[in-house]
């Protein structure tokens, strides 16, 4: 095999995920709490000193900081983590971008952030349509709460009672008094085509 070759081996099998990132991962997937504060202890002098170098306070370092965490946690923890880097690189690039947005919603100017240069380039990590689908999620939580307030009763705790409280439709029947299941499953029916449409409409009208 030549030189060239060689060279060439090596990094196609470089890893883009470092062995110990991808034991912290493996451990935050199976439950392990420990793994949890592990990477919260890890990268917090990083993301705070990005914060409080770009205009910031302890606190605000610290709810972004938990708010980055949350992302990586809960896409760790339903297998839609594509990570391409390390974790570090990726918090930071998440907690960046959150940190951008609340500095830009509070200036008339445009803002510049003094980066850590190295953590080298951060448009590859896949941080950006991550934090954006984390933020549709909670938009559409928040939606679908506000729907249910608009729905009223007895369709609100009809549907809770069903989906959130997970009873059966027997008990349903006995605690909101129709005379059989098959009533309770027309009523859960009808009540379930209501919030559809108070969710589309509410959903249609809250801001991007």
């Amino acid at each position: 095999m030549s030189r060239g070759d060689s060279s060439s081996s090596f990094s196609s099998s470089t890893p883009l995920v470092p062995a110990p990132d991808e034991a912290l991962i493996a451990a935050i997937r199976s439950g392990d709490e420990r793994a949890l504060a592990q990477l919260y202890r890890l990268h917090w002098p990083m993301v705070s000193h990005f914060v409080l170098q770009n205009s910031g306070s302890d606190d605000d370092a610290q709810d972004v900081y938990q708010e980055g965490v949350m992302v990586f946690y809960e896409k760790v923890r339903d297998g839609s983590l594509e990570l391409n880097c390390q974790i570090k690189t990726y918090l930071y690039a998440v907690c960046r971008r959150l940190w951008l947005k609340r500095l830009t919603s509070k200036s008339r100017f445009g803002v510049r952030l003094q980066d850590d240069d190295d953590l080298g380039p951060l448009h590859h990590t896949g941080a950006e349509d991550d934090l954006l689908a984390a933020e549709e999620q909670d938009r559409r939580f928040t939606t679908m709460s506000e729907a249910l307030d608009h729905l009223g009763e007895p369709c609100r705790s009809l549907l809770e009672g069903f989906y959130l409280l997970d009873k059966s439709m027997q008990a349903l029947t006995a605690e909101f008094g129709y005379t059989n299941a098959d009533n309770a499953k027309n009523q859960k029916y009808k009540c379930l085509v209501r919030l559809k449409k108070l969710f589309f409409a509410h959903y249609k009208e809250a801001p991007l």
